[in-house]
């Protein structure tokens, strides 16, 4: 029987085109205001897997529009309701279900202070939704599975719109063609049901993502933890390399994420030093990267090229398509364990903390 899961991240093709299509007009409006009042800083507030779209969004907005951006630390507002000068600021919250409370908090608390605001949710009749100045729907229907997977992804597309209203640069017809390379994504999952089999016993890894792909390394991660019950732990090449590797040895399984451009010699440098440990590696990539492919025989390889060496950086388009093999993976790999991705245990659909 075919999970929820599975089925929802078959749905985000579809998701993704419905998202763009019926959100752009309002991005268009936002873009008029922004280019009469650009926002002097970029502070983006939520929790889960939502967060780690904030955190993708803090590696585009901030590589495209050069606005800095920071992660919010909700706690400031929730729990020690510190003043925050927010003046010239966009609060931008995220949240699937519109109703994580900390998120709203921070929502309504920066809005009263006079910061622009913006919400991006998949519940159009959210509190979210009524709080925030401006309002954008992740077009993804209903998510059943507790675990997030076509929402994430319709989040980051409306990331992309978001830098293209602030002149970042985004190229509205390769936003087009991103479900059409997430349909090519999908055609992958008998090779990662394959792949899958190997890691059945699999209770520890590492998930390795640098740049516009390092929130990908938390999202797969994240995915295995709560479908999976796996320890997975998450770092840039970077990151890994500055202690955490010593923990690697002979059959730890390692999963990076290794597109062509400026990430690339940084990560093959690991890749090169996990495989002369004999780690167990998987890597996620696309035929742009020729190395990668060559490197790896279990690479899972996206039979696209998705480098643009027409702009900066070459790897711009690849989060979303990316993604998309990690999370069949993990709704392989619970199946594999004899486990329900949908409904993984202590869990809900919609958390709410303060």
């Amino acid at each position: 029987m075919t999970s929820k899961m599975l089925e929802e991240i078959r749905q985000q093709p579809a998701a993704l085109d419905r998202t763009l299509r019926g959100e752009l007009r309002k991005f268009e409006k936002l873009k008029k205001t922004f280019d009469a009042e650009r926002p002097r800083l970029i502070i983006l507030a939520a929790r889960g897997t939502s967060d780690n779209a904030a955190q993708f969004a803090r590696y585009l907005l901030e590589i495209t529009t050069g606005i800095p951006v920071s992660l919010c630390a909700p706690s400031v507002f929730t729990l020690y309701k510190s003043p925050v000068d927010l003046h010239g600021t966009l609060v931008v919250a995220i949240s699937q279900s519109g109703e994580s409370t900390d998120t709203n908090v921070v929502l309504e608390t920066a809005r009263a202070a006079g910061a622009r605001t913006a919400g991006i949710t998949n519940e159009a009749e959210s509190s979210m939704a009524r709080l925030a100045e401006h309002v954008f729907l992740v077009r993804a229907g209903r998510e059943k599975s507790v675990a997030a997977t076509k929402t994430y992804t319709g989040q980051m597309m409306a990331l992309y719109l978001l830098a293209w209203s602030l002149g970042g640069g985004i190229s509205l017809d390769e936003l087009r063609r991103i479900p059409e390379w997430t349909e090519a994504a999908l055609k992958l999952h008998p090779r990662i049901a394959e792949a899958a089999v190997r890691y059945r016993f699999m209770d520890h890894a590492v998930v390795v993502g640098r740049g516009l792909n390092y929130s990908n390394a938390f999202e797969f991660a994240l995915k295995m933890m709560e479908t999976c019950y796996v320890v997975a732990e998450r770092f840039s090449s970077a990151d890994l390399a500055h202690g955490p590797i010593a923990m690697v040895e002979h059959g730890f399984p390692a999963f990076l994420f290794t597109p062509a451009g400026v990430t690339w010699p940084g990560v093959k440098t690991m890749v090169e030093r996990l495989q002369a440990l004999r780690a167990e590696m998987l890597l996620i990539t696309d035929a742009s990267n020729a190395e990668a492919c060559a490197m790896e025989s279990r690479s899972i390889v996206l039979p696209v090229k998705l480098a643009r060496k027409s702009v900066a950086p070459q790897e711009l388009y690849t989060p979303i398509p990316y993604i998309v093999p990690a999370q069949m993976f993990a709704a392989c790999l619970a199946e594999e364990k004899g486990l329900d991705p949908d409904r993984p245990r202590t869990l809900t659909k919609v958390t709410q903390t303060l």
